[in-house]
C-alpha cells in the first residue's frame, strides 16, 4: 500500500499460472486497492477472488511514501509542503496521491459494490510488525490453509526495525524485505502529524465501521 497510484491492467487469467486442485494462485500490485477500475475488472475475470489488503496507519503511510519518493527525487519539495493546498488554514491536499491512498473507506466503497465484504481480509500493517504470526495465521484461515507459519519462522532484525524469515523457501540463508523498506523517516513537524490526523480520523472511523475492525490508528 505505499507506492505511488500507476496505471495497469488487471491480470488476464490466460496470463495467471496453471492452479492444480489443492493449490491456489496469488497475484499482488499495491495499486489495486487505490485504482477506481480494477474492483470490476477483477470481478469480471473471477467474482470468487479473495482480497487481501494490508493497510498501515494513512499518516506514517504518507510518511512512508514521501521517504521513498525522496530517496529517488532528492530535489522534491518538502513534506508540509506537498500535505497542504493552503498551510495557514490547515486545508490538506487530497489531490497529492500520498494523501489520497491513505483515505481506505472511500476505496472499499468503491470495491464493495463489486465483492461482498467477506470476501475481503485487511491485514493490520502494525501487527504485521509486531506479530507476524498471529497476522499471517487469519491470512492463512482466510485462504482456508492449515497453519503451518508460526513464530518459530521469524526473528526480530534490529537493523531493519521489524520481523525476518529465518530461512527463505528453496534457501539456508535469513530473507528480510529489500533496501527500500525500513528507511528512517524525515522529521515532520509534530503540527503537520496533528493536523494529519484530524484529517484522516473520520475516514478511519468509517473504514473501522465498515471492516468490523479497530486498527487503533487514533
Amino acid at each position: 500500500m505505499e507506492h505511488s497510484i500507476c496505471h495497469f491492467l488487471v491480470p488476464d487469467l490466460d496470463l495467471m499460472p496453471r492452479t492444480l486442485d489443492g493449490q491456489i494462485t496469488m497475484e499482488k500490485t499495491p495499486s489495486y486497492f487505490v485504482t477506481k477500475e480494477a474492483p470490476a475488472r477483477i470481478s469480471a475475470m473471477s467474482k470468487g477472488t479473495k482480497l487481501i489488503v494490508v493497510v498501515r496507519d494513512p499518516v506514517t503511510r504518507a510518511i512512508s511514501d514521501y521517504t521513498q519518493t525522496l530517496s529517488k527525487k532528492p530535489d522534491i519539495p518538502t513534506f508540509e509542503s506537498l500535505t497542504f493546498k493552503n498551510r495557514t488554514t490547515g486545508l490538506i491536499d487530497t489531490s497529492w496521491s500520498a494523501i489520497q491512498i491513505g483515505i481506505y473507506a472511500k476505496h472499499l466503497e468503491n470495491w464493495l459494490l463489486y465483492f461482498p465484504i467477506g470476501q475481503i481480509l485487511f491485514v493490520s500493517g502494525e501487527r504485521l510488525i509486531s506479530d507476524p504470526a498471529g497476522e499471517l495465521g487469519r491470512v492463512q484461515d482466510f485462504l482456508g490453509l492449515k497453519r503451518i507459519i508460526t513464530d518459530k519462522h521469524f526473528y526480530f532484525n534490529k537493523t531493519k526495525g521489524f520481523p525476518c524469515l529465518k530461512k527463505a523457501e528453496g534457501s539456508s540463508k535469513p530473507h528480510c524485505l529489500g533496501k527500500t523498506k525500513g528507511r528512517t523517516h524525515p522529521n515532520i513537524d509534530q503540527k503537520v502529524v496533528q493536523r494529519l490526523r484530524e484529517f484522516y480520523r473520520p475516514f478511519n472511523m468509517k473504514f473501522y465501521q465498515m471492516t468490523g475492525q479497530n486498527f487503533g490508528w487514533d
